[in-house]
């Protein structure tokens, strides 16, 4: 009989392993939405989120069929709000956490309802009758309605928000509309925990944020990177790279400000083209620094790949925007400074790093060539993978609006041109006093 019960004891586990395992999946996207808004001595905050993400934590009464039982259903939506929304979210009043709101009202809805477009009919449907015991739904097909209340000092404080709902989904996607005393309405969209968020920030809260974000920037941006490497690479001193890196700075703020106040073709080959002239940009530097012993002039030639490098800052910086709230110049002079700290640090570092890989470990000639053929040899694959993808889109059409902006920036450059030609007389004199002034020494 021993011998009978192994078999059947490993055909019964085999069994077990096979069946199918009934789990919870999580949903691949989601879309929160939310309005907020500070109204006397509350803030109401609305949301709509899929019911489909709170299925894993969440039991809901049935009837036949699996239909959710709408008589029955209003505890288990109060407990989903709770779990699934309040336990993620935290909301503060000039920089002080509020405590748990009331729930004020919840609804489970249909996917297809209109309500939420605009916050007064938001409103109005939450506080409105429930759906009709009759309606037949399972709850994955639902969506789930909530009113939170918040006690506020007053409507005219600072708000910010914490949501943390990348739980979710696979990819989530909260969408805030806040609505200020005065009838100033903010939009805003975060992806998945975006952290603290302020709703209407003030000048201080806006420049903080996007100095981080152009420190950022600059750190993460490989070609950006070897860009100023190829500057550093043939010089190594602070004082000849400070007419150079200025020259940068002032270029790539020029075509910032400008595609962020829309003076740019609005048009999908314009990014492509952007970064393959910025692959082409490194190209280049590289390869003057292997053809060139000391390149002359630099600081002109970065100044033009600047207004390339501008436009490339421009692309990610479009969706950071939202976050600058009534201080756009601020938020983008702010951008600026954190680009700048960062070629700071990278300075601070490819400096001595250079001048230590000269001294002990390879001859100077030779190390700017290796050094710039490998970079050369990267930004090449990137001018070709580049290339190929603005080659997708199809050729512009000539239109008289195109010849009018096209004409503008052709103006615009002739005007650089110029300035450029008289700071460069105006350094070849300076220069040129200096030793005439430096004594002789025999």
């Amino acid at each position: 009989m021993a011998a009978l019960r192994w078999p059947g004891l490993l055909l019964a586990a085999m069994m077990l392993l096979t069946a199918p395992v009934r789990a919870h999946d999580i949903p691949i996207d989601a879309v929160v939405r939310m309005f907020v808004k500070p109204q006397g001595q509350v803030l109401r905050v609305l949301v709509r989120m899929p019911l489909k993400s709170t299925t894993e934590d969440m039991e809901y009464p049935r009837r036949e069929r699996d239909f959710v039982d709408l008589a029955k259903v209003e505890p288990f939506l109060r407990d989903a709000a709770e779990v699934a929304l309040l336990n993620s979210l935290d909301v503060y009043e000039d920089g002080r956490v509020l405590p748990k709101p009331r729930i004020a009202s919840v609804r489970m809805s249909l996917e297809s309802d209109p309500s939420f477009y605009d916050y007064n009919s938001a409103l109005a449907h939450v506080l409105g009758p429930p759906l009709p015991d009759s309606e037949t739904l399972y709850w994955e097909q639902g969506v789930l309605d909530v009113l939170f209340e918040y006690p506020i000092r007053s409507e005219r404080s600072y708000f910010s928000l914490h949501a943390a709902f990348n739980r979710l989904a696979l990819h989530e996607v909260t969408t805030v509309q806040f609505l200020a005393p005065g009838g100033v309405s903010r939009a805003l969209e975060l992806e998945g925990d975006a952290g603290l968020v302020h709703l209407d920030p003030s000048w201080f809260h806006a420049a903080g944020r996007f100095v981080i974000m152009g420190f950022n920037h600059i750190l993460d941006g490989t070609d950006h990177l070897l860009f100023l490497l190829c500057l550093v690479i043939p010089y190594r001193q602070v004082r000849p790279l400070i007419p150079i890196i200025t020259a940068f700075t002032v270029a790539h703020s020029i075509t910032l400000i400008a595609s962020t106040y829309h003076y740019v073709p609005d048009v999908l080959w314009f990014p492509p083209l952007i970064e393959t002239l910025i692959a082409m940009s490194i190209f280049y530097m590289a390869l003057e620094n292997i053809v060139v012993q000391r390149p002359s002039h630099r600081w002109i030639i970065t100044f033009c790949f600047g207004l390339v490098h501008g436009f490339g800052f421009s692309f990610g910086l479009q969706q950071s925007l939202q976050f600058a709230g009534s201080h756009l110049l601020t938020s983008l002079l702010s951008f600026n400074v954190g680009v700048e700290l960062g070629q700071l640090l990278v300075l601070c570092l490819f400096v001595p790093a250079l001048n230590l890989l000269f001294r002990y470990v390879m001859p100077e000639r030779m190390g700017i060539i290796i050094i710039s053929a490998i970079v050369a040899h990267q930004a090449w694959h990137w001018m070709v993978e580049r290339f190929a993808v603005l080659e997708r889109f199809p050729r512009p059409s000539i239109t008289a609006a195109g010849v009018r902006s096209a004409l503008g920036w052709l103006s615009a450059a002739v005007v650089m041109a110029a300035l450029l030609w008289l700071t460069s007389i105006a350094i070849k004199g300076w220069t040129g006093s200096e030793q005439q002034e430096t004594p002789k020494s025999y």
